[in-house]
Protein backbone atom coordinates (compact mmCIF):
# COMPACT_ATOMS: atom_id res chain seq x y z
CA UNK A 1 0.00 0.00 0.00
CA UNK A 2 1.06 3.34 -1.20
CA UNK A 3 2.06 5.77 2.22
CA UNK A 4 1.23 8.93 -0.52
CA UNK A 5 -2.00 11.17 0.31
CA UNK A 6 -4.57 10.88 -1.95
CA UNK A 7 -5.57 14.16 -3.72
CA UNK A 8 -9.06 12.12 -4.07
CA UNK A 9 -10.82 9.37 -3.23
CA UNK A 10 -13.60 7.54 -4.64
CA UNK A 11 -15.50 5.66 -2.26
CA UNK A 12 -18.57 3.51 -1.38
CA UNK A 13 -19.15 2.48 -5.31
CA UNK A 14 -19.64 -0.27 -7.55
CA UNK A 15 -16.44 0.45 -9.66
CA UNK A 16 -15.25 -2.02 -12.44
CA UNK A 17 -11.60 -1.94 -13.38
CA UNK A 18 -11.75 -3.51 -16.87
CA UNK A 19 -8.70 -5.45 -14.89
CA UNK A 20 -8.69 -8.74 -14.79
CA UNK A 21 -6.36 -8.71 -11.91
CA UNK A 22 -9.09 -6.76 -9.37
CA UNK A 23 -12.29 -6.17 -11.54
CA UNK A 24 -14.21 -4.92 -9.06
CA UNK A 25 -13.89 -2.70 -6.40
CA UNK A 26 -15.27 -0.09 -3.73
CA UNK A 27 -12.91 2.77 -3.96
CA UNK A 28 -9.80 4.53 -6.33
CA UNK A 29 -7.36 6.86 -4.67
CA UNK A 30 -6.18 9.26 -7.20
CA UNK A 31 -2.92 11.67 -7.01
CA UNK A 32 -1.19 14.20 -9.25
CA UNK A 33 -3.97 12.76 -11.91
CA UNK A 34 -3.01 8.94 -11.44
CA UNK A 35 -4.30 5.74 -10.31
CA UNK A 36 -2.30 6.03 -7.03
CA UNK A 37 -4.57 2.51 -5.57
CA UNK A 38 -7.76 0.85 -5.44
CA UNK A 39 -9.32 -1.68 -3.05
CA UNK A 40 -11.93 -1.43 0.11
CA UNK A 41 -13.52 1.77 1.10
CA UNK A 42 -11.35 1.06 4.00
CA UNK A 43 -8.01 0.43 2.49
CA UNK A 44 -8.51 3.58 0.62
CA UNK A 45 -9.65 6.03 3.57
CA UNK A 46 -6.05 5.30 4.96
CA UNK A 47 -4.99 7.32 1.76
CA UNK A 48 -6.52 10.08 2.68
CA UNK A 49 -5.23 12.96 4.57
CA UNK A 50 -6.32 16.26 5.47
CA UNK A 51 -6.14 17.63 2.05
CA UNK A 52 -7.97 14.69 0.22
CA UNK A 53 -11.23 15.06 -1.40
CA UNK A 54 -13.25 12.42 -0.66
CA UNK A 55 -16.62 11.67 -3.30
CA UNK A 56 -19.03 9.38 -1.42
CA UNK A 57 -20.35 7.62 -4.75
CA UNK A 58 -23.22 5.95 -2.94
CA UNK A 59 -23.48 2.72 -4.26
CA UNK A 60 -22.67 4.17 -8.05
CA UNK A 61 -21.71 2.68 -10.81
CA UNK A 62 -17.91 3.65 -12.42
CA UNK A 63 -15.52 2.37 -14.44
CA UNK A 64 -13.02 3.40 -17.04
CA UNK A 65 -13.33 6.30 -19.31
CA UNK A 66 -14.25 5.69 -22.76
CA UNK A 67 -12.00 5.20 -25.59
CA UNK A 68 -13.48 6.12 -29.01
CA UNK A 69 -11.17 4.85 -31.92
CA UNK A 70 -12.76 6.61 -34.98
CA UNK A 71 -14.49 10.00 -34.98
CA UNK A 72 -13.67 13.15 -36.50
CA UNK A 73 -14.06 15.79 -34.04
CA UNK A 74 -13.53 19.14 -35.68
CA UNK A 75 -16.18 17.90 -38.10
CA UNK A 76 -18.40 16.49 -34.96
CA UNK A 77 -18.27 19.94 -33.26
CA UNK A 78 -19.39 21.62 -37.20
CA UNK A 79 -21.70 19.84 -37.50
CA UNK A 80 -23.53 21.06 -33.46
CA UNK A 81 -22.77 24.49 -34.38
CA UNK A 82 -22.86 25.26 -37.60
CA UNK A 83 -25.20 22.80 -39.87
CA UNK A 84 -28.98 22.33 -40.20
CA UNK A 85 -29.53 18.94 -38.46
CA UNK A 86 -31.60 16.42 -40.54
CA UNK A 87 -33.50 13.63 -39.08
CA UNK A 88 -31.71 10.24 -40.26
CA UNK A 89 -34.96 8.80 -41.29
CA UNK A 90 -36.31 12.07 -43.30
CA UNK A 91 -38.03 11.47 -46.42
CA UNK A 92 -37.73 14.41 -49.63
CA UNK A 93 -40.60 16.44 -48.13
CA UNK A 94 -39.17 16.80 -44.78
CA UNK A 95 -35.87 17.94 -46.50
CA UNK A 96 -37.36 20.68 -48.25
CA UNK A 97 -39.17 21.56 -45.17
CA UNK A 98 -35.77 22.15 -43.35
CA UNK A 99 -33.76 23.61 -46.28
CA UNK A 100 -36.27 26.33 -46.67
CA UNK A 101 -37.17 27.25 -42.82
CA UNK A 102 -33.11 27.62 -42.58
CA UNK A 103 -32.90 29.24 -46.12
CA UNK A 104 -35.48 32.14 -44.47
CA UNK A 105 -33.06 32.85 -41.79
CA UNK A 106 -30.07 33.01 -43.96
CA UNK A 107 -27.91 36.10 -44.49
CA UNK A 108 -27.88 36.71 -48.30
CA UNK A 109 -25.24 34.16 -50.16
CA UNK A 110 -24.84 32.10 -47.30
CA UNK A 111 -24.16 28.44 -47.36
CA UNK A 112 -26.51 25.94 -45.87
CA UNK A 113 -24.48 22.67 -44.85
CA UNK A 114 -26.40 19.97 -43.20
CA UNK A 115 -26.47 15.93 -42.31
CA UNK A 116 -27.24 14.01 -42.35
CA UNK A 117 -29.90 12.10 -44.93
CA UNK A 118 -30.52 8.65 -45.04
CA UNK A 119 -28.10 6.19 -47.30
CA UNK A 120 -31.51 4.51 -48.52
CA UNK A 121 -32.47 8.06 -49.64
CA UNK A 122 -30.31 7.93 -52.41
CA UNK A 123 -33.12 6.96 -55.38
CA UNK A 124 -35.73 9.14 -53.84
CA UNK A 125 -33.40 12.14 -54.33
CA UNK A 126 -31.92 11.24 -57.31
CA UNK A 127 -33.88 12.85 -59.90
CA UNK A 128 -35.07 16.17 -61.40
CA UNK A 129 -38.14 16.70 -59.62
CA UNK A 130 -36.14 16.07 -56.74
CA UNK A 131 -33.27 19.14 -57.56
CA UNK A 132 -36.18 21.06 -58.92
CA UNK A 133 -37.51 21.30 -55.17
CA UNK A 134 -34.79 22.07 -53.49
CA UNK A 135 -33.40 24.88 -56.12
CA UNK A 136 -37.01 26.53 -54.99
CA UNK A 137 -36.85 25.79 -51.37
CA UNK A 138 -33.24 27.17 -51.03
CA UNK A 139 -34.42 30.72 -52.42
CA UNK A 140 -31.10 31.11 -54.16
CA UNK A 141 -28.99 30.05 -51.37
CA UNK A 142 -26.15 27.61 -52.81
CA UNK A 143 -26.95 24.12 -50.66
CA UNK A 144 -25.03 21.33 -49.73
CA UNK A 145 -26.12 18.28 -47.46
CA UNK A 146 -24.06 15.33 -46.43
CA UNK A 147 -25.54 11.80 -46.53
CA UNK A 148 -24.80 9.28 -43.06
CA UNK A 149 -21.93 7.77 -44.80
CA UNK A 150 -19.87 11.35 -45.27
CA UNK A 151 -19.25 10.13 -48.61
CA UNK A 152 -21.98 11.57 -50.93
CA UNK A 153 -23.60 14.84 -50.91
CA UNK A 154 -27.20 16.46 -52.25
CA UNK A 155 -26.84 19.55 -53.54
CA UNK A 156 -28.64 22.52 -55.23
CA UNK A 157 -28.01 24.19 -58.84
CA UNK A 158 -26.50 27.10 -57.29
CA UNK A 159 -24.02 24.72 -55.33
CA UNK A 160 -23.51 22.93 -58.92
CA UNK A 161 -22.70 26.81 -60.35
CA UNK A 162 -20.45 28.08 -57.54
CA UNK A 163 -18.49 24.98 -58.03
CA UNK A 164 -18.17 24.88 -61.92
CA UNK A 165 -20.36 22.08 -62.18
CA UNK A 166 -22.38 21.99 -65.59
CA UNK A 167 -24.18 19.53 -67.63
CA UNK A 168 -21.26 18.72 -69.79
CA UNK A 169 -18.59 18.55 -67.04
CA UNK A 170 -17.08 14.88 -67.02
CA UNK A 171 -17.22 12.60 -63.74
CA UNK A 172 -14.17 12.57 -61.47
CA UNK A 173 -11.70 9.60 -61.24
CA UNK A 174 -13.49 8.05 -58.11
CA UNK A 175 -16.93 9.68 -58.25
CA UNK A 176 -19.86 10.53 -60.26
CA UNK A 177 -22.68 12.92 -60.81
CA UNK A 178 -25.87 11.78 -60.12
CA UNK A 179 -28.44 11.91 -63.51
CA UNK A 180 -31.45 12.19 -63.92
CA UNK A 181 -32.92 8.15 -65.31
CA UNK A 182 -34.87 9.73 -67.97
CA UNK A 183 -33.57 13.27 -68.97
CA UNK A 184 -30.06 12.82 -68.22
CA UNK A 185 -29.64 16.63 -66.64
CA UNK A 186 -28.12 16.68 -63.54
CA UNK A 187 -29.54 15.91 -60.39
CA UNK A 188 -27.26 17.23 -57.54
CA UNK A 189 -26.44 13.92 -56.76
CA UNK A 190 -22.47 13.78 -55.81
CA UNK A 191 -21.19 10.45 -55.15
CA UNK A 192 -17.72 9.85 -53.76
CA UNK A 193 -14.86 12.36 -55.28
CA UNK A 194 -17.53 14.67 -56.90
CA UNK A 195 -18.82 15.21 -53.07
CA UNK A 196 -15.29 17.10 -52.84
CA UNK A 197 -15.81 19.18 -55.66
CA UNK A 198 -18.56 21.13 -53.99
CA UNK A 199 -17.42 20.68 -50.49
CA UNK A 200 -14.52 21.93 -51.56
CA UNK A 201 -16.11 25.66 -52.31
CA UNK A 202 -18.52 24.90 -49.60
CA UNK A 203 -15.65 24.97 -47.27
CA UNK A 204 -14.09 28.10 -47.49
CA UNK A 205 -16.45 29.66 -45.55
CA UNK A 206 -15.12 27.87 -42.45
CA UNK A 207 -12.66 30.30 -40.53
CA UNK A 208 -9.88 29.52 -38.44
CA UNK A 209 -11.77 30.52 -35.26
CA UNK A 210 -14.97 28.38 -36.23
CA UNK A 211 -12.30 25.54 -36.43
CA UNK A 212 -11.13 26.05 -33.19
CA UNK A 213 -14.82 26.47 -31.49
CA UNK A 214 -16.00 23.69 -33.25
CA UNK A 215 -12.48 21.81 -31.60
CA UNK A 216 -14.11 23.02 -28.26
CA UNK A 217 -17.78 22.26 -28.59
CA UNK A 218 -16.45 18.26 -29.83
CA UNK A 219 -14.47 17.85 -26.31
CA UNK A 220 -17.32 19.17 -24.31
CA UNK A 221 -19.91 16.77 -26.09
CA UNK A 222 -17.09 13.91 -26.11
CA UNK A 223 -16.84 14.27 -22.01
CA UNK A 224 -20.54 14.20 -21.54
CA UNK A 225 -20.56 10.98 -22.82
CA UNK A 226 -18.15 9.65 -20.86
CA UNK A 227 -14.94 10.00 -23.43
CA UNK A 228 -11.51 10.37 -22.72
CA UNK A 229 -9.77 9.21 -25.26
CA UNK A 230 -10.22 8.75 -29.03
CA UNK A 231 -8.62 8.67 -32.55
CA UNK A 232 -9.35 11.29 -35.03
CA UNK A 233 -9.43 9.23 -38.42
CA UNK A 234 -9.19 12.57 -40.68
CA UNK A 235 -6.10 14.87 -39.16
CA UNK A 236 -5.66 17.16 -41.41
CA UNK A 237 -3.04 19.93 -40.69
CA UNK A 238 -5.93 22.30 -39.82
CA UNK A 239 -7.43 19.54 -37.66
CA UNK A 240 -4.43 19.04 -35.57
CA UNK A 241 -3.66 22.72 -35.18
CA UNK A 242 -7.39 22.46 -33.65
CA UNK A 243 -6.04 20.02 -31.38
CA UNK A 244 -3.23 21.12 -30.03
CA UNK A 245 -4.12 24.62 -29.64
CA UNK A 246 -6.80 22.97 -27.31
CA UNK A 247 -4.03 21.31 -25.21
CA UNK A 248 -1.72 24.44 -24.99
CA UNK A 249 -4.31 25.76 -23.18
CA UNK A 250 -5.07 23.17 -20.95
CA UNK A 251 -8.43 22.76 -22.46
CA UNK A 252 -7.78 19.19 -24.34
CA UNK A 253 -10.08 17.08 -21.77
CA UNK A 254 -8.70 13.88 -23.41
CA UNK A 255 -5.88 12.20 -25.08
CA UNK A 256 -5.84 12.43 -28.80
CA UNK A 257 -4.43 10.04 -31.33
CA UNK A 258 -4.45 11.37 -35.07
CA UNK A 259 -4.73 9.94 -38.14
CA UNK A 260 -2.74 11.76 -41.34
CA UNK A 261 -4.36 11.01 -44.17
CA UNK A 262 -2.37 10.07 -46.67
CA UNK A 263 -4.16 11.10 -50.29
CA UNK A 264 -7.08 14.39 -49.92
CA UNK A 265 -9.82 13.10 -48.53
CA UNK A 266 -12.83 14.10 -50.99
CA UNK A 267 -14.65 16.21 -48.00
CA UNK A 268 -11.14 17.49 -45.96
CA UNK A 269 -8.61 19.65 -47.67
CA UNK A 270 -5.38 20.55 -47.54
CA UNK A 271 -1.68 19.29 -47.01
CA UNK A 272 -1.75 14.91 -46.89
CA UNK A 273 1.29 12.05 -47.06
CA UNK A 274 4.72 12.97 -46.69
CA UNK A 275 4.21 17.14 -45.90
CA UNK A 276 1.61 16.39 -44.29
CA UNK A 277 3.70 14.06 -42.48
CA UNK A 278 6.58 16.18 -41.94
CA UNK A 279 4.89 18.50 -39.82
CA UNK A 280 3.37 15.74 -36.96
CA UNK A 281 6.12 17.02 -34.31
CA UNK A 282 4.48 20.39 -34.37
CA UNK A 283 1.15 18.98 -32.93
CA UNK A 284 2.28 16.91 -30.71
CA UNK A 285 1.94 18.15 -26.94
CA UNK A 286 1.03 16.23 -23.64
CA UNK A 287 -2.66 14.85 -24.93
CA UNK A 288 -1.67 14.91 -28.55
CA UNK A 289 -0.03 12.62 -30.32
CA UNK A 290 -0.17 12.41 -34.01
CA UNK A 291 0.84 8.62 -34.85
CA UNK A 292 -1.13 6.84 -37.26
CA UNK A 293 -1.90 7.57 -40.98
CA UNK A 294 -5.28 7.05 -42.81
CA UNK A 295 -6.05 5.57 -46.31
CA UNK A 296 -9.39 5.46 -47.74
CA UNK A 297 -9.18 1.81 -49.61
CA UNK A 298 -12.82 1.98 -50.99
CA UNK A 299 -16.28 3.82 -50.47
CA UNK A 300 -19.35 2.41 -49.34
CA UNK A 301 -21.79 -0.16 -49.91
CA UNK A 302 -25.38 2.09 -50.54
CA UNK A 303 -23.36 4.45 -53.44
CA UNK A 304 -21.89 0.85 -54.66
CA UNK A 305 -18.58 2.35 -54.11
CA UNK A 306 -17.25 -0.68 -51.81
CA UNK A 307 -15.28 -3.19 -53.18
CA UNK A 308 -16.90 -6.90 -52.53
CA UNK A 309 -15.53 -9.89 -54.41
CA UNK A 310 -19.07 -10.72 -55.17
CA UNK A 311 -20.86 -8.37 -57.74
CA UNK A 312 -23.68 -5.74 -56.56
CA UNK A 313 -27.14 -6.50 -57.82
CA UNK A 314 -27.62 -5.50 -61.56
CA UNK A 315 -28.93 -1.91 -61.94
CA UNK A 316 -28.93 0.54 -65.32
CA UNK A 317 -25.83 2.37 -64.51
CA UNK A 318 -23.49 -0.32 -63.58
CA UNK A 319 -24.96 -3.27 -65.62
CA UNK A 320 -24.43 -6.93 -64.07
CA UNK A 321 -21.07 -8.39 -62.29
CA UNK A 322 -19.67 -5.19 -60.83
CA UNK A 323 -18.00 -5.55 -57.78
CA UNK A 324 -16.74 -2.13 -56.65
CA UNK A 325 -12.97 -1.20 -56.64
CA UNK A 326 -10.68 0.45 -54.78
CA UNK A 327 -8.75 4.25 -54.52
CA UNK A 328 -5.70 3.02 -54.26
CA UNK A 329 -3.04 0.24 -55.74
CA UNK A 330 -2.58 -2.85 -54.07
CA UNK A 331 1.29 -1.81 -55.00
CA UNK A 332 0.88 1.75 -53.81
CA UNK A 333 -1.29 0.70 -50.34
CA UNK A 334 1.72 -1.86 -50.05
CA UNK A 335 4.21 1.50 -50.50
CA UNK A 336 2.52 3.24 -48.10
CA UNK A 337 2.28 0.81 -45.06
CA UNK A 338 5.92 0.50 -45.71
CA UNK A 339 6.50 3.81 -45.71
CA UNK A 340 4.73 4.54 -42.72
CA UNK A 341 5.93 1.01 -41.15
CA UNK A 342 9.35 2.74 -41.26
CA UNK A 343 8.39 5.98 -40.16
CA UNK A 344 6.93 3.82 -36.50
CA UNK A 345 3.27 4.85 -37.52
CA UNK A 346 0.67 2.91 -37.71
CA UNK A 347 -2.28 2.80 -40.23
CA UNK A 348 -6.08 3.09 -40.62
CA UNK A 349 -7.28 1.61 -43.92
CA UNK A 350 -10.97 1.92 -44.95
CA UNK A 351 -12.56 -0.69 -46.02
CA UNK A 352 -16.06 -1.11 -46.38
CA UNK A 353 -16.40 -4.03 -48.61
CA UNK A 354 -15.11 -7.55 -48.14
CA UNK A 355 -12.76 -7.55 -51.14
CA UNK A 356 -10.63 -4.29 -49.87
CA UNK A 357 -10.51 -5.82 -46.51
CA UNK A 358 -8.80 -8.91 -48.33
CA UNK A 359 -6.79 -6.66 -49.56
CA UNK A 360 -5.88 -4.53 -46.93
CA UNK A 361 -4.77 -7.95 -45.03
CA UNK A 362 -2.55 -8.73 -48.08
CA UNK A 363 -0.95 -5.82 -48.18
CA UNK A 364 0.03 -5.88 -44.45
CA UNK A 365 0.83 -9.30 -44.94
CA UNK A 366 3.92 -8.88 -47.58
CA UNK A 367 5.19 -5.64 -45.27
CA UNK A 368 4.92 -8.33 -42.34
CA UNK A 369 6.97 -10.83 -44.66
CA UNK A 370 9.70 -7.83 -45.10
CA UNK A 371 10.07 -5.86 -42.16
CA UNK A 372 9.45 -8.62 -39.80
CA UNK A 373 7.60 -8.08 -36.30
CA UNK A 374 6.00 -4.52 -35.11
CA UNK A 375 4.39 -3.19 -32.13
CA UNK A 376 2.53 -1.22 -34.35
CA UNK A 377 -1.20 -1.97 -34.74
CA UNK A 378 -2.99 -1.11 -38.15
CA UNK A 379 -6.69 -0.96 -38.11
CA UNK A 380 -9.22 -1.69 -40.61
CA UNK A 381 -11.63 0.83 -40.09
CA UNK A 382 -15.31 -0.01 -40.53
CA UNK A 383 -14.75 -4.13 -40.43
CA UNK A 384 -18.01 -4.81 -41.39
CA UNK A 385 -18.28 -7.02 -44.43
CA UNK A 386 -15.29 -9.74 -44.27
CA UNK A 387 -14.88 -13.02 -45.99
CA UNK A 388 -14.75 -15.57 -43.24
CA UNK A 389 -11.36 -16.61 -44.56
CA UNK A 390 -10.07 -13.52 -43.31
CA UNK A 391 -11.07 -13.42 -40.06
CA UNK A 392 -8.52 -15.55 -38.77
CA UNK A 393 -6.02 -13.22 -40.45
CA UNK A 394 -6.34 -9.95 -38.14
CA UNK A 395 -4.88 -12.10 -35.15
CA UNK A 396 -2.41 -13.26 -37.37
CA UNK A 397 -1.27 -10.39 -38.73
CA UNK A 398 -1.91 -8.50 -35.43
CA UNK A 399 -4.77 -5.78 -36.80
CA UNK A 400 -7.64 -4.10 -35.22
CA UNK A 401 -10.84 -4.51 -36.57
CA UNK A 402 -12.47 -1.14 -35.62
CA UNK A 403 -16.13 -1.47 -35.42
CA UNK A 404 -17.02 2.08 -36.50
CA UNK A 405 -19.76 3.52 -36.97
CA UNK A 406 -22.49 2.38 -34.85
CA UNK A 407 -23.88 0.59 -37.11
CA UNK A 408 -24.04 -3.58 -36.21
CA UNK A 409 -27.98 -3.23 -36.05
CA UNK A 410 -30.51 -2.84 -38.19
CA UNK A 411 -30.53 1.13 -39.70
CA UNK A 412 -31.16 2.93 -42.67
CA UNK A 413 -27.70 2.34 -43.52
CA UNK A 414 -28.63 -1.97 -43.99
CA UNK A 415 -31.56 -0.85 -45.82
CA UNK A 416 -29.14 0.93 -48.30
CA UNK A 417 -27.25 -1.86 -48.44
CA UNK A 418 -30.39 -4.67 -48.89
CA UNK A 419 -30.97 -2.40 -51.99
CA UNK A 420 -27.98 -2.69 -53.93
CA UNK A 421 -26.63 -6.03 -52.29
CA UNK A 422 -29.65 -8.66 -51.58
CA UNK A 423 -30.93 -9.47 -48.00
CA UNK A 424 -29.11 -12.33 -47.26
CA UNK A 425 -25.64 -10.39 -48.62
CA UNK A 426 -26.68 -7.45 -46.68
CA UNK A 427 -27.39 -8.47 -43.29
CA UNK A 428 -24.31 -11.10 -42.88
CA UNK A 429 -22.87 -7.53 -41.33
CA UNK A 430 -20.36 -7.08 -38.37
CA UNK A 431 -19.07 -10.49 -37.32
CA UNK A 432 -17.80 -9.42 -34.31
CA UNK A 433 -18.58 -12.64 -32.25
CA UNK A 434 -16.57 -14.62 -35.32
CA UNK A 435 -13.60 -11.80 -34.82
CA UNK A 436 -13.23 -12.54 -31.20
CA UNK A 437 -13.18 -16.53 -31.79
CA UNK A 438 -10.43 -16.20 -34.33
CA UNK A 439 -8.09 -13.89 -31.44
CA UNK A 440 -8.89 -10.57 -33.32
CA UNK A 441 -8.48 -7.29 -31.32
CA UNK A 442 -11.67 -5.27 -31.32
CA UNK A 443 -11.82 -1.83 -30.65
CA UNK A 444 -15.19 0.86 -30.45
CA UNK A 445 -15.58 3.80 -32.22
CA UNK A 446 -18.57 6.07 -33.34
CA UNK A 447 -16.96 7.81 -36.78
CA UNK A 448 -19.08 10.67 -35.63
CA UNK A 449 -20.52 12.63 -36.85
CA UNK A 450 -21.32 9.91 -39.70
CA UNK A 451 -23.77 9.00 -36.61
CA UNK A 452 -25.66 11.93 -35.14
CA UNK A 453 -23.62 11.79 -31.79
CA UNK A 454 -20.79 10.06 -30.00
CA UNK A 455 -23.20 7.92 -27.77
CA UNK A 456 -20.76 4.51 -26.54
CA UNK A 457 -23.87 3.58 -24.99
CA UNK A 458 -26.34 2.93 -27.92
CA UNK A 459 -23.24 1.55 -29.58
CA UNK A 460 -22.45 -1.23 -26.24
CA UNK A 461 -25.58 -2.27 -26.38
CA UNK A 462 -26.19 -3.06 -29.94
CA UNK A 463 -23.18 -4.95 -29.62
CA UNK A 464 -25.17 -7.53 -26.71
CA UNK A 465 -28.35 -7.16 -28.58
CA UNK A 466 -27.96 -6.76 -32.39
CA UNK A 467 -31.13 -4.69 -32.08
CA UNK A 468 -32.07 -0.96 -32.66
CA UNK A 469 -31.80 0.73 -29.43
CA UNK A 470 -34.08 3.49 -31.05
CA UNK A 471 -36.70 1.22 -31.47
CA UNK A 472 -36.90 1.73 -35.14
CA UNK A 473 -37.12 -1.30 -36.84
CA UNK A 474 -39.21 -3.01 -34.06
CA UNK A 475 -38.69 -6.76 -34.15
CA UNK A 476 -35.10 -7.00 -36.18
CA UNK A 477 -31.95 -8.20 -34.95
CA UNK A 478 -29.35 -8.45 -37.10
CA UNK A 479 -27.14 -11.89 -37.00
CA UNK A 480 -27.69 -12.45 -33.74
CA UNK A 481 -25.09 -15.44 -33.25
CA UNK A 482 -23.05 -12.27 -33.68
CA UNK A 483 -23.78 -10.95 -30.06
CA UNK A 484 -21.23 -10.55 -27.78
CA UNK A 485 -21.82 -10.19 -23.83
CA UNK A 486 -21.52 -6.90 -21.91
CA UNK A 487 -18.35 -7.47 -20.36
CA UNK A 488 -16.89 -8.04 -23.61
CA UNK A 489 -18.66 -5.05 -24.77
CA UNK A 490 -17.13 -2.56 -22.17
CA UNK A 491 -13.75 -4.06 -22.59
CA UNK A 492 -14.09 -3.60 -26.44
CA UNK A 493 -15.11 0.42 -25.76
CA UNK A 494 -12.13 0.85 -23.57
CA UNK A 495 -8.61 -1.11 -22.55
CA UNK A 496 -9.34 -2.32 -26.42
CA UNK A 497 -9.15 0.63 -27.99
CA UNK A 498 -6.61 1.95 -25.61
CA UNK A 499 -4.39 -0.71 -26.92
CA UNK A 500 -5.23 -0.51 -30.90
CA UNK A 501 -4.52 3.39 -30.61
CA UNK A 502 -1.20 3.09 -28.63
CA UNK A 503 -2.48 4.36 -25.77
CA UNK A 504 -2.93 1.05 -23.72
CA UNK A 505 -0.23 2.13 -20.81
CA UNK A 506 -1.95 5.76 -20.40
CA UNK A 507 -5.67 4.51 -19.88
CA UNK A 508 -8.37 2.42 -20.91
CA UNK A 509 -8.43 0.33 -17.63
CA UNK A 510 -8.50 1.54 -13.90
CA UNK A 511 -4.86 0.19 -12.88
CA UNK A 512 -2.61 1.44 -10.45
CA UNK A 513 -0.31 4.15 -12.63
CA UNK A 514 -2.67 5.10 -15.47
CA UNK A 515 -4.43 8.15 -15.70
CA UNK A 516 -7.51 8.81 -13.85
CA UNK A 517 -10.14 8.83 -16.45
CA UNK A 518 -12.96 7.67 -14.55
CA UNK A 519 -16.73 7.94 -15.35
CA UNK A 520 -19.52 7.56 -13.01
CA UNK A 521 -22.89 6.52 -14.47
CA UNK A 522 -26.59 6.66 -13.44
CA UNK A 523 -27.14 2.65 -13.49
CA UNK A 524 -25.33 -0.61 -13.52
CA UNK A 525 -24.92 -1.73 -16.94
CA UNK A 526 -24.22 -4.84 -16.09
CA UNK A 527 -27.24 -5.46 -13.62
CA UNK A 528 -30.04 -3.83 -16.20
CA UNK A 529 -31.37 -5.40 -19.00
CA UNK A 530 -29.66 -5.03 -22.26
CA UNK A 531 -32.17 -3.46 -23.70
CA UNK A 532 -31.63 0.02 -21.13
CA UNK A 533 -27.97 0.02 -21.79
CA UNK A 534 -28.63 2.67 -24.77
CA UNK A 535 -30.66 5.05 -21.54
CA UNK A 536 -27.42 5.23 -19.80
CA UNK A 537 -26.36 8.71 -18.87
CA UNK A 538 -22.72 9.92 -17.54
CA UNK A 539 -22.88 12.07 -13.95
CA UNK A 540 -19.19 12.80 -13.95
CA UNK A 541 -16.10 12.11 -16.20
CA UNK A 542 -12.84 12.61 -14.60
CA UNK A 543 -9.81 12.84 -16.97
CA UNK A 544 -6.58 13.06 -14.81
CA UNK A 545 -8.41 12.92 -11.98
CA UNK A 546 -10.39 16.12 -12.47
CA UNK A 547 -13.71 16.26 -13.36
CA UNK A 548 -14.19 17.50 -16.89
CA UNK A 549 -17.98 17.25 -17.16
CA UNK A 550 -20.79 17.24 -14.46
CA UNK A 551 -24.43 16.72 -15.26
CA UNK A 552 -26.44 19.33 -13.72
Amino acid sequence: MSTKHADLVLTNGRIYTVDAVEPWVEAIAIADGRILARGSATEMSELAGAATRIVDLSGRFAMPGIVDVHNHVVMGGQAELFELALPRDARLDTIIALVREAAEKAEPGQWILGAAWGADAIAELDNSAALAALDAASLGHPVCLRDETAHNRWVNSEAMRLSGITETTPDPDMGSFGRDAATGKLTGMMIEAAAGIVERVASTHFTEDMGIAAAAQAIKTLNSYGVTGFLEAASMQSVMAAVHGLDQRNALSAWAVMAMPAVEPNFLFGLAGDELFALRENYRGPHVKPDFVKIFLDGVPGARTAAFHEAYLEDPIHGCCFRGKTMVTYPDLVRWLGKCEAQGLAVKIHCAGDAAVSQALDAIDVVRSFNGPTDLIHHIAHASYIHPDDYKRFAELGVAADLSPMIWYPTTFLEGHRAVMGTERAEKFWPNADLIKAGALLAGGSDWPVIPNPDPWNGIEGLVTRENPSGAFAGQALWKEQAVDVATAVAIFTVNSAKAIGIEALTGSLTPGKSADIIVLDQNIFEVPANRISRTQVLTTYFEGRAVFERA
